[in-house]
């Protein structure tokens, strides 16, 4: 039986992108596969009472420092976005949305989006911004502001969020293999031994 990464993830985590440009090859090269796992960081920073690196100013410069350094381990461009924290309540619907309702666009979605947020900088909390970046990469926004919009979807994004608090998850990115979790994109060296 083929084992798979769980990968609980918010596209607002600027370690969740950096996993994310990681985990393909680390399940291509375990024979695995990846279980996408959508969910609202903030929602679990509010269950759990965590919160960002990025509010505490020396562990958040540290933090800006550290994932910089992985960009460069990684080969991966990346730069803080200079509009953080970006409210991703409306774009991780439409992530779930997608995944429920048309999973082949789901991942070119997330793709568009963390580039915008991570490479590029763009302020997605402008809706402008969003609607440009969206068209850009072949996506129709007022569809998927309809997706965002559907109570179906807001329901299950809820639902999501609480299964991965409920999981034992209070941060992004959060990977399970098997049963044992493991937090943040600097524990995908555990992730690729658990694959194997």
């Amino acid at each position: 039986m083929t084992k798979a990464v769980e990968f609980y993830f918010d596209v607002g985590s600027p370690a969740a992108y950096l996993a994310w440009t990681q985990l393909p090859k680390i399940v291509q090269e375990a024979h695995s596969e990846i279980e996408y796992r959508p969910m609202l960081l903030g929602g679990v920073f509010q269950a759990t009472g965590n919160r960002s690196p990025m509010e505490v100013p020396a562990k958040g410069q540290y933090m800006q420092d550290d994932l910089q350094r992985f960009a460069r381990r990684y080969g991966v461009p990346f730069r803080h976005n200079p509009h953080f924290p970006i409210n991703t309540l409306a774009l991780m619907r439409m992530v779930l949305g997608l995944q429920l309702r048309e999973p082949e666009r789901m991942v070119p979605f997330v793709d568009a989006v963390l580039r915008a947020i991570w490479v590029d900088g763009a302020n997605l909390n402008d809706p402008s911004v969003v609607t440009r970046v969206l068209q850009q990469a072949g996506f129709e926004p007022e569809k998927l502001l309809a997706l965002a919009n559907d109570p179906a979807i807001k329901d299950d994004l809820k639902a999501a969020t609480q299964e991965a608090v409920a999981r034992g998850v209070f941060g992004a990115p959060t990977f399970f293999v098997g049963g044992e979790m493991f937090w943040g994109q600097d524990r995908l060296d555990f992730v690729k031994e658990a694959l194997q």
